[in-house]
């Protein structure tokens, strides 16, 4: 518990605070990989699902806590600006990709990988010969919401492709774990950062951000490197009802 109870601390820290470094090549980004079969795709809101869970569970894992053997590879990323990039594989490249240091997630049949973060110039070749841009899957209607489960509400308004969507689906993980007490971090934990990914109307959107100027719900505000414009709200977390903050 001890050593949760730290993880989550560096988390709750919040991100960023350095800058960029003059060599591209050593700006800090997480990769992740989803996988995408050509015969029986999964559905989209759970490969999102898969995607989030994926990547909370990274920065709380046991091997980026103090003395673990991916500590120093997610502090440099997560003490930098934040940045994900979400590439997609089938296939050997899907299990090529397994052996690189990472955890998977699989929701409902959909599978995604968060990898151990690290400089854009020094991907392993195994991630960095798949295609960030391409297979994009068809909106689905995944019907009612556990209300047990944290919901990530994504901005249906911005037209995000897939692998955007999964970025910042995956911050918003990032974020609600930081925003929880970690108690609440913990147990949402124990149920393998099950969560729900929606995508809100305009209308109901309007909800969200008030909830999130209450203070109850957590908002991703995009750098806008890529397809939105900077400051954009991409999705909005708000916990389940067993997570208050």
């Amino acid at each position: 518990m001890e050593g949760f109870r730290i993880r989550h601390a560096e988390l709750a820290r919040g991100y960023g605070g350095v800058g960029d470094p003059e060599d591209p090549a050593l700006v800090q980004a997480m990769q992740m990989v989803l996988h995408i079969p050509k015969a029986d795709p999964p559905r989209r809101s759970a490969l999102l699902e898969a995607a989030a869970a994926a990547t909370v569970a990274l920065c709380l894992d046991a091997r980026v806590g103090p003395d673990g053997e991916w500590a120093q590879r997610f502090l440099d990323w997560k003490r930098s600006r934040i940045r994900k990039v979400a590439r997609r594989a089938r296939g050997a490249q899907w299990l090529a990709a397994g052996a690189v240091d990472g955890v998977t997630v699989e929701v409902d049949g959909a599978q995604a990988r968060a990898f151990v973060p690290g400089p854009v110039g020094a991907v392993d070749p195994r991630i960095k010969r798949l295609q960030i841009n391409g297979t994009d899957l068809e909106h689905d209607d995944p019907g009612p919401v556990d209300p047990e489960l944290p919901v990530l509400w994504v901005n249906a308004k911005l037209g995000m492709t897939l692998g955007k969507a999964a970025a910042q689906v995956g911050h918003a993980s990032m974020l609600l774990a930081g925003a929880l007490t970690v108690d609440e971090a913990r147990l949402w934990s124990e149920r393998e950062f099950r969560c729900a990914v929606r995508e809100s109307t305009p209308e109901h959107w309007a909800t969200l951000c008030e909830k999130v100027s209450r203070g109850h719900a957590v908002a991703v505000r995009d750098a806008g490197f890529t397809e939105v414009a900077p400051g954009s709200i991409t999705v909005i977390a708000v916990p389940g009802q067993s997570g208050q903050y």
